[in-house]
């Protein structure tokens, strides 16, 4: 059986959330644990408390609404995804995923399908991972991933504690964060995040997987001196360490697979000032790929070019990961109901391995998992550029309620 959305309602709704921490640009500044956050918190209270849900805050904020089912001795269903976004982000990343499992839970009240199993819908808090490390941290906690007590202590570059922002926006819940219910079942709906869907011109994606990654930081410390009356043989130059090493981590894919991607996302150099010599410099790496042999093989290589950066210079130096995720197969039954979907809605469809992390990495621990992409234009995201057209948006909306009802209907564990 098939279902097919109210077209017009799914875009206003994209519309409506995309208004709370909207930019100039027309795109989406809405950090995890911030007002903008807040605010889109409490308009999905609402959503949800409309069309007549059980909601529950968890105490690390993940957000969940159920649906019963006919049957009480069925584990639910799980469909979700986040409404943080990226500093300066797009619209679609994350918050696509939400408003398509609401509006599946609209169209099942408005149709007055009954499912045999529960439905639940969830927004897991900083996807992310942009004002607080790592990324994934709600679902991560609820999946045990990460410990709780842990996560409340990390701070954002102003000092802000994570668990006194939470407190603050009014969403540390009194629900254990962890499965409290029985669940058999989890999709989550995207943004492809890549070219790969635009490139094969393909309605909708497929997802079998996400691909393994390693984050982390090196810290070289230096000598801080003037940049005129210091010899060059004298210096101890903490950004040409660094220089070095980011070059390597653009250079370090290309010797590992056609799949493997690398790069630097941030550098703090310091004191910062045109007429010093750099004394200290911090900056990251982020390699990944479907491989996690080749994951560990790109974080050994970039220890090593570290190191060797750190001799030439005269530098001593530190290195954190600071965050590992194994690469992911996602359920085989999960995958067919998606592919069963989008065939029988007539969708040109493809499978496609995730080249971003998602919270399902964390929720394929416990259930059986599988995504739906859109077709990202360009392969844009994480930028006020980011754009998936409506109509892509639509077919991957559907191809996820779709594929949701099948399950809810007829949904087993995997021996």
């Amino acid at each position: 059986m098939v279902i097919e959305l109210d077209r017009d309602r799914f875009i206003e709704t994209m519309e409506e959330q995309a208004q709370i921490g909207a930019t100039e640009n027309n795109g989406l500044h809405r950090l995890t644990l911030s007002d903008e956050d807040k605010e889109i918190r409490d308009w999905f209270y609402d959503q949800m408390e409309a069309e007549g849900l059980d909601i529950r805050i968890d105490e690390f904020g993940n957000m969940f609404g159920r649906r019963e089912g006919s049957d009480s001795e069925k584990g639910a269903l799980l469909i979700g995804s986040h409404l943080d976004s990226q500093p300066y982000g797009g619209i679609y990343d994350g918050a696509l995923g939400v408003i398509g499992a609401l509006e599946f839970i609209r169209t099942l009240n408005d149709e007055g399908i009954q499912t045999k199993h529960p439905i639940e819908i969830v927004n897991w808090t900083n996807e992310e991972g942009s004002r607080y490390q790592p990324a994934m941290q709600g679902s991560g906690v609820w999946a045990g991933v990460h410990d709780i007590d842990n996560e409340y202590k990390k701070t954002d570059e102003e000092g802000n504690q994570f668990e006194n922002e939470l407190e603050r926006i009014g969403y540390k819940g009194e629900v254990p964060a962890e499965p409290t219910e029985n669940y058999e079942g989890y999709l989550e709906l995207h943004i492809e995040q890549g070219p790969y869907l635009a490139e094969q011109e393909k309605d909708v994606g497929i997802v079998s997987g996400i691909v393994g990654f390693t984050w982390g930081a090196i810290t070289y410390y230096g000598e801080a001196d003037h940049t005129g009356p210091t010899p060059m043989r004298y210096r101890n130059d903490a950004l040409v360490g660094a220089a070095d090493v980011i070059t390597q981590i653009r250079r370090i894919p290309s010797m590992l697979g056609e799949r493997t991607v690398g790069s630097t996302g941030y550098v703090d150099a310091q004191p910062n000032s045109i007429n010093t010599i750099p004394g200290e410099v911090t900056f990251t790496w982020g390699f990944r790929d479907p491989d996690d042999e080749v994951v560990q093989e790109a974080f050994d290589r970039v220890l090593f070019e570290a190191e060797a950066a750190a001799d030439r210079e005269g530098l001593d130096w530190e290195w954190e990961e600071r965050m590992r995720a194994s690469s992911v197969d996602f359920a085989q039954n999960n995958v067919e109901a998606i592919s069963r979907a989008a065939d029988k809605l007539g969708y040109d469809a493809m499978k496609i391995f995730s080249g971003a992390g998602h919270d399902a990495t964390h929720t394929a621990d416990i259930m059986d998992t599988a995504m739906v992409f859109a077709v990202s234009e360009n392969g844009k995201s994480h930028t006020e550029e980011e754009f998936t057209s409506w109509d892509h948006c639509y077919k991957a909306a559907n191809t996820l309620a779709s594929a949701g009802l099948d399950l809810a209907q007829e949904m087993e564990v995997e021996s």
